[in-house]
């Protein structure tokens, strides 16, 4: 059974850190794609960050130069380090996990995170 927990989220301040966390089990994170998504209540669902099997990073437009996304495959987890927060990040965090070859796509259950300004 595939699990993809994350944690990390909470309420920050404007221009405050967080760093949330993708733990998973039942797949290896690094043969996987994984992207952190997040959503933000009345509005679409926005890719945020992707990291690929490989290492390679990806960023949206809206947060590149303040996120971070990395794998510690040690502990089969991936991380989203979130800086500089603004009132717009306020959403729903989700981590996804796709293995396209095998057809592979599993979700976390999400996190929130809240910036008050």
């Amino acid at each position: 059974q595939v699990q993809l927990v994350e944690s990390g989220g909470g309420l920050v301040q404007d221009g405050g850190s967080l760093r949330l966390s993708c733990a998973a089990s039942g797949i290896i994170l690094r043969f996987s794609t994984v992207n952190w998504y997040r959503q933000a209540p009345g509005k679409q669902r926005e890719l945020v960050a992707t990291i690929s099997s490989g290492g390679t990073s990806n960023y949206a437009d809206s947060v590149k130069g303040r996120f971070i996304i990395s794998r510690d495959n040690a502990k089969n987890t991936v991380y989203l380090q979130m800086n500089s927060l603004v009132p717009e990040d306020t959403a729903v965090y989700r981590c996804n996990a796709k293995i396209t070859a095998f057809g592979y796509d599993y979700w976390g259950q999400g996190t929130q995170v809240t910036v008050s300004s």
